[in-house]
């Protein structure tokens, strides 16, 4: 039988603190251990897990280059960085991680207090809070050397691969599901062009590489108890080299639509020009004077492509038997590919709109 993990004496020692700190368990995050500790002051003490993140070493190095930078910049315009971006404490010898007897990489930061991280968009004034947030991240980060950052992930968004990898479960068909999805894979393929679109403006020097977040939903972003406004751009682990449009995309995915990602009632399922405005209004006025005009032109084609490639990873868990997405019943995964596509339709039919929103920023 498997012990609970538990944070050790060694550990606490590692990072600089008394042996007998109390500590308690955090809920909330799916993949690595997490752990509060009180000593004066407050501390989360996280193991990461190494199936979900092989390459921890990259990881934090990756982290601990771009929160040096930030905190210079926020220093810089008088702000606390203490409360503006995530702080990593160092062990005794001088490292970011701390690695157990079992093989086991902790990390420690210092506990942003008085503030709170939001599973679900509850306005829109929330939702351009998150945009600011997010595009004070781009802002900050537009000079960071994006280059030099490790991709711990890879292929995370390359649309073209995950269209490829869509033909390929199809050609195996293991579920013996292909001849149930004939209008999904039509649709798919009759976008095929599109999806190199991002990724072929990046190769011809078109479009410049950035320091990317890549999950960028509410619950990564802390918001200040008392003022309401978003302080902090929390849970770095997947931040890598990418496209601007990629990180102002997935947020539209998720944040601009009128229902769940897994509603199956899709005349309840519709992007929401008016959700687009006040997000795109949020991360433009914090980021819009540091991308390009292209960035700018390109960001209604991060949303739409983003929003495409998770429809087609979904689609290829479905035709595969289910093996990478968690599912509730058999048609999950095929609900939710409908989903995303019905959202791509309406964000080509509102395309006009989206542009008009962005023009105001070229």
């Amino acid at each position: 039988m498997e012990h609970p993990i538990q944070i050790t004496p060694e550990i606490l020692e590692a990072f600089g603190l008394p042996r007998d700190c109390a500590s308690t368990r955090l809920h909330g995050g799916h993949i690595n251990d997490t752990f509060l500790v009180e000593n004066g002051g407050k501390y989360v003490i996280q193991r990461i897990n190494r199936y979900v993140f092989p390459s921890p070493q990259d990881i934090m190095e990756n982290i601990t280059g771009v929160t040096d930078f930030l905190r210079e910049k926020i220093l810089a315009r008088g702000g606390d960085p203490l409360r503006e971006t995530l702080n990593i404490r160092r062990t005794t010898q001088g490292g970011a991680l701390f690695v157990d007897e079992e093989g086991g990489p902790w990390r420690c930061m210092t506990f942003v207090d008085k503030a709170t991280s939001h599973e679900t968009v509850e306005s829109p004034a929330m939702l351009r809070e998150a945009g600011r947030a997010f595009g004070e991240f781009q802002s900050l980060l537009s000079s960071y050397p994006a280059s030099t950052l490790h991709e711990t992930i890879k292929d995370f968004h390359n649309t073209p691969e995950r269209y490829r990898q869509l033909l390929e479960a199809a050609q195996n068909d293991k579920a013996g599901r292909l001849s149930q999805v004939g209008a999904e894979m039509d649709f798919a393929a009759q976008r095929k062009e599109d999806c190199a679109l991002l990724m072929d403006l990046l190769r011809e020097g078109k479009l410049p590489l950035r320091v990317t977040h890549n999950d960028t939903k509410m619950s990564n972003i802390l918001i200040d108890d008392a003022t309401g406004k978003a302080i902090c751009v929390i849970d770095l682990d997947t931040v890598m080299p990418g496209l601007c449009a990629f990180d102002f995309g997935d947020s539209i995915r998720a944040g601009a639509t009128t229902a769940a990602e897994d509603e199956a009632d899709l005349s309840k399922v519709h992007f929401d020009l008016g959700l687009f405005e006040a997000y795109a209004d949020g991360f433009l006025s914090a980021a819009g004077s540091a991308l390009t005009p292209l960035e700018l032109k390109t960001l209604p084609d991060g949303a739409r492509l983003m929003t495409l490639e998770v429809g087609l990873r979904f689609l290829a868990d479905y035709l595969n038997g289910d093996v990478y997405f968690r599912t509730a019943y058999p048609e999950h995964n095929l609900v939710r590919a409908r989903n995303q596509f019905k959202l791509v339709q309406e964000m080509e039919e509102k395309r006009a709109g989206m542009d008009a929103v962005i023009e105001k920023y070229l």
